[in-house]
């Protein structure tokens, strides 16, 4: 990276630059003009200077060129005194507007030029991270890396505009004033220069204190930046060892060190401000002492000391932005230096490497293999040592040895996941390092251990693998069609590639040839179905709520089946597995809350706050002594839960299916169970009432199981939803929805509203065997299936895929490698935390999927024990990182029996 931020920016904005450094030196002229104008009035029209009678007139307007003794452009107009006051005064204001356009251009030239800089360096820096060699990810945190990329170069753009053009603007507004004041009394001048060298001189000094400080402000802050990374991945470390407080000393003294620079530097910036404002006052005061005696000895006139004061109020301003800007650029060098020194790194890879090439079938040198290959770990052992062996197409090799850190290193380098010390990987007669990642990144797929997924959909993720180049680009017509052209444009001048997110990125019939179906939705269910996740995509979707537009895909098809559903349920003695909605009866599988209102809520949280809140509500629950039961329920449940629930971390398991409070909650409930010892529910206070009418809401006998809800309080809740529907204002009609045979439930699940139920928790697997039963249901109807199949496709995974289970997780991972046709597939032990059966279905299914290809792909796997080797061809076994032994499966099982 270029080490100087001022010749970055020259290089990359030259032709910008000195543009808008010609506009500044036109705006000079103007500006000049300005300030000599107000003599002119105040000595002409207002003093009379020239108008020695009535009639009197002067020329207005008189432009001539001082060329050649002088070029007379236009001989001027005569005027009378007010006329010439008039015209004076009108020429004025028009020199303000055109003063004011001229910097309203400017400024938004400036801003412009910033922008598309600061969008520059962010790409150049997140593409030089996507060119970073392995190891350079070791030694970064991902939190100070991303807080560099969208916090502290923000600066560097913004001072990208004022990097020439600042100090041209300001200086030139400087010195015009200053040669006004000069050419109007040499006195005025001398003293005014005076006062803004010394302003020049000490001003910058003193804020070099500044730099200083916020060097370390901004080190500090992006330190602690990638302590709170650290603490959001290691949670379940911290918790699990706790460690919660050891973190916190840690963040405090983090804080603690920020908030002493950050104070040092308000007292040296305000000290340095002071200072400043004084001497920028200080030439006032002797304006208006030396200027003043001048006029009244006759050295000056009135019009000239006017002109003068108001030209020196045009000074400070230029003046004091001048120093900012030189404390601004001395900043920014520093920020900019720091960001250098974190992307600067050895070994990047060449960007010619990473050129995009849409063709999916460019061929890659056979046969794959590795010469003299040797890999040394970060704490120095030796990992790989002199490893040579050869891979063909079609053959399938396991690779083991006794704690896996050879095979799977070896398997590491064949991914590019790690680079070799030593030696080259080699596709046919050249150094792979060497060719393409558009060639080597599809021919070889690598899948291992560690399973990272980007937020979005299951599809995005399973996909993720196919989106190597863009296919064909996207359709735009009117309005859409122009605003693609300006962004293509602006992200060439900002050094951006001309990429487009919406062209199409993915090569179906690649996807189509490799997998042996006739559409998208074929090819990604059957690769789902060999890693046996298609169940669990099933789940997915009935266990989602609906968005609108997928609402009006299946809703009135869901509604229709619940008949069948219920059928199937009682035909296999299922039925009591479920609690239907039925009015007039209290649903089992549903809370109290859901029983109260007969259905769910349709807004936000804070919608049973303004439920339980309402007079309406009140009246109701006053009317019998139900809202008394509810208040004694809701004490007796945060009683029971706070007694077995104290003392338990924050982090167990089981707060996952606790809905009645969150661990947080705890300390609050303590308190409220105590300041409600001793009174009943009239004397409890309105808010301690609801509070307890709350947590009521969200009981299940089935589920807690605490003994509190009998058959005459479910009936008495009954009664009450009755009444409490009998005059229910609209406005509270509004958060509710209710449960209505022949509609579908928004607010609930797409399994809930196939059951128009609820499962019964309570029974053993039940929710298994419901499923199941649904599933099969579901596959009957073979046009609904698939849209259901298809809202799980769309399940969103989260962060990192934190909503998948790790073994789901690792499962789709493997099935992002195996929808890619590659000639190499290397298996790094990717299913550690499935079980054995499932594991050899997997392995097997796959095996056979990809032999099945007219071209079968080579395969390497990294093995974890002799159980498997017969499903191989060949076998590499090593020991101390060397090869121990490398031939047929069958002879290397049947020497490792003798053994």
């Amino acid at each position: 990276m270029e080490p100087l931020l001022s010749r970055y920016i020259w290089t990359n904005t030259k032709r910008q630059q000195v543009w808008i450094l010609l506009v500044v030196a036109l705006s000079m002229v103007p500006y000049y003009l300005a300030f000599d104008l107000p003599k002119q009035i105040v000595n002409g029209p207002i003093q009379g200077d020239g108008f020695d009678g009535t009639g009197t007139t002067q020329v207005f307007g008189d432009i001539t060129l001082p060329i050649f003794g002088g070029i007379q452009i236009f001989p001027g107009i005569p005027l009378e005194r007010v006329p010439m006051l008039v015209a004076l005064s009108m020429t004025f204001l028009g020199l303000v507007i055109v003063n004011g356009l001229f910097k309203f251009y400017i400024n938004t030239y400036k801003g412009r030029l910033g922008e598309r800089l600061l969008r520059r360096i962010r790409f150049g820096l997140v593409d030089r991270i996507l060119r970073f060699p392995p190891s350079r990810f070791k030694s970064i945190k991902p939190g100070e890396i991303s807080s560099m990329v969208k916090d502290e170069v923000e600066p560097l753009g913004g001072f990208t505009g004022d990097a020439f053009v600042q100090p041209a603007l300001l200086g030139g507004q400087a010195l015009t004033a200053l040669l006004f004041i000069v050419v109007q009394n040499v006195w005025l001048g001398t003293l005014t220069f005076a006062v803004v060298a010394i302003q020049l001189a000490v001003i910058p000094r003193m804020r070099r204190r500044l730099i200083v400080l916020g060097r370390e402000r901004q080190l500090t802050a992006r330190q602690l930046a990638g302590r709170v990374s650290d603490i959001v991945g290691g949670i379940d470390t911290i918790h699990s060892h706790d460690t919660t407080n050891f973190e916190r000393a840690d963040i405090v003294a983090r804080l603690s060190r920020i908030f002493r620079i950050r104070y040092d530097i308000y007292r040296w910036k305000f000290l340095v401000k002071f200072l400043n404002n004084f001497l920028a006052q200080l030439t006032p005061f002797l304006f208006y002492a030396v200027g003043g005696y001048l006029t009244i000895t006759g050295s000056l006139d009135l019009g000239q000391l006017v002109a003068v004061i108001g030209a020196y109020k045009e000074l400070p301003g230029p003046l004091k932005e001048l120093i900012d800007w030189d404390l601004t650029r001395q900043d920014v060098q520093v920020k900019y230096e720091q960001v250098r020194e974190q992307f600067e790194s050895l070994g990047l890879i060449d960007p010619l490497l990473h050129a995009p090439d849409p063709r999916p079938d460019a061929p890659l040198g056979k046969p794959l293999s590795v010469r003299r290959l040797s890999l040394v770990d970060d704490g120095g052992a030796q990992v790989l040592d002199q490893v040579t062996l050869k891979f063909e197409m079609a053959e399938k090799v396991a690779l083991l040895d006794a704690n896996g850190s050879a095979s799977g290193a070896l398997a590491e380098t064949l991914g590019r996941i790690v680079w070799p010390t030593s030696g080259t990987i080699m596709a046919g007669d050249v150094d792979l390092q060497h060719l393409p990642e558009a060639l080597v990144g599809r021919r070889i797929s690598y899948v291992g251990p560690e399973a990272y997924f980007f937020a979005g959909t299951l599809q995005d993720n399973l996909l993720y693998g196919m989106k190597n180049a863009p296919q064909s680009p996207a359709l735009y017509t009117g309005q859409e069609a122009i605003d693609r052209a300006w962004e293509t444009v602006e992200a060439g001048l900002s050094g951006n590639p001309a990429f487009d997110l919406n062209d199409l990125w993915i090569n179906e019939e690649s996807i189509l040839e490799h997998t042996g179906e006739h559409d998208m939705f074929g090819a990604v269910m059957s690769i789902l179905r060999l890693v046996h996740l298609s169940d669990d995509v099933l789940d997915l979707a009935l266990h989602t709520h609906l968005d609108d537009r997928q609402r009006e895909t299946v809703a009135d098809s869901i509604v229709a089946l619940r008949e069948e559903v219920r059928a199937e349920l009682t035909g296999r003695g299922k039925g009591g597995m479920v609690a239907h909605f039925e009015e007039g009866s209290y649903n089992s599988g549903a809370t109290v809350g859901e029983n109260l209102l007969f259905g769910q809520l349709l807004a936000s949280g804070d919608a049973l706050r303004q439920i339980v809140r309402s007079d309406y509500f009140r009246a109701i629950m006053s009317s019998d002594t139900l809202g008394e039961r509810m208040f004694e329920m809701g004490r007796t449940i945060a009683g029971i839960t706070v007694d077995l629930f104290r003392d338990m971390p924050a982090d167990d398991p089981f707060f996952d299916r606790m809905t009645l409070m969150q661990p947080e909650e705890i300390p609050d409930y303590t308190a409220l169970l105590k300041r409600l010892e001793g009174r009943d529910f009239g004397g409890a206070a309105t808010a301690d009432r609801i509070a307890m009418m709350r947590l009521s809401f969200f009981y299940n006998e089935r589920w807690f199981r605490f003994g509190i809800l009998d058959d005459d309080l479910m009936a008495q809740i009954v009664r009450t939803r009755e009444k409490f529907f009998d005059d229910l204002p609209e406005g509270l009609s509004e958060l509710i929805e209710v449960y209505t045979e022949g509609r579908y439930l928004q607010s609930a699940t797409l399994m809930e509203n196939m059951l128009f139920g609820k499962v019964d928790h309570g029974r053993g697997n039940a929710d298994l065997m419901v499923r199941a039963i649904v599933g099969e249901v579901l596959a009957r109807h073979g046009d609904l299936c698939r849209e259901v199949l298809m809202i799980g496709l769309q399940y969103d995974l989260g962060p990192g895929g934190r909503r998948l289970q790790a073994v789901q997780r690792q499962k789709l991972n493997v099935a992002r490698t195996l929808i890619r046709s590659s000639d190499f597939y290397v298996f790094n032990q990717p299913l550690k935390g499935v079980d054995e059966r499932t594991l050899h279905l997997i392995h097997q299914d796959s095996t056979r999927f990809l032999s099945n290809r007219e071209q079968a792909p080579g395969i390497i796997a990294v093995v974890a024990d002799d159980t498997v080797l017969t499903d191989f061809d060949r076998v590499v076994r090593f020991e101390n990182g060397r090869v121990l032994r490398d031939g047929n499966s069958e002879t290397d099982a049947h020497i490792n029996d003798s053994l």
